[in-house]
């Protein structure tokens, strides 16, 4: 078990270096910008794809965030970590474009938005070229997919936070806004639907489930650089 006192300084050198990196980042210190896009990519887009369950919108929706995040980046006191921060404004974004999507698929002939899969290419799922392999896991990547996508909005967003990307009750409640016991609840059931679904395959595959591939990290990376002119 770690000792109390480790990782407090843990948490400390944390926090230090977050407020390290926002201030080089305050004097417009482009690795600064590039270094926390990359440190949080994996995590946002996560959440927000567990949110709206729609990769491309996700990507869309981390580049608004961090567009969001950085012009009012001066505000970030260190009060909660640089990544809890930043997941609350893509939580918010995600939140805000499920609701207008409600609105506007309610409106006639508006078709409902396509669900694009991931990962998108083969390289990104299974880097060794292996068919079998890649076969093996696009099908249990698609299981779990599907389980995830189809748990209402209340249960996805503790799931995905909590499940898949590895908060702690505290840290998934802090960042929804909640009572840790509500995250408690709605996890126990969210994982009774899940489960349900999966059956005895929920397993080991959940880390895996949500990939945030080096392509397309990169990718959101140089977007979000040139709309903060760093990038030619």
């Amino acid at each position: 078990m770690r000792q109390p006192a480790i990782e407090a300084a843990e948490i400390g050198a944390a926090e230090a270096g977050d407020m390290a990196l926002v201030s080089r980042a305050l004097a417009r210190d482009p690795g600064a910008f590039r270094a926390i896009i990359k440190t949080h990519n994996q995590r946002l887009y996560r959440i927000a794809r567990g949110v709206v369950r729609n990769d491309a919108e996700a990507e869309d929706i981390v580049q608004e965030a961090y567009m969001r995040a950085f012009a009012s980046l001066s505000s970030f006191r260190g009060e909660a970590s640089l990544a809890t921060w930043l997941s609350r404004i893509v939580i918010n974004e995600a939140l805000g474009r499920l609701r207008k999507r409600r609105r506007t698929v309610a409106m006639p002939g508006n078709p409902e938005a396509q669900i694009i899969r991931f990962p998108l290419n083969q390289k990104d799922l299974n880097p060794s070229g292996d068919p079998e392999r890649t076969m093996a896991q696009r099908q249990i990547l698609g299981l779990v997919e599907r389980a995830t996508d189809s748990l209402p909005d209340v249960y996805r967003t503790v799931f995905v936070a909590r499940v898949i990307e590895g908060l702690n009750i505290e840290e998934t409640a802090d960042l929804l806004g909640v009572k840790p016991e509500t995250v408690k609840t709605r996890l126990h059931r969210a994982r009774a639907l899940v489960r349900k679904a999966l059956d005895d395959e929920i397993g080991p595959v959940l880390l895996d489930a949500f990939p945030f591939a080096g392509r397309r990290c990169e990718r959101l990376t140089q977007a979000v650089m040139k709309r903060l002119g760093f990038e030619p």
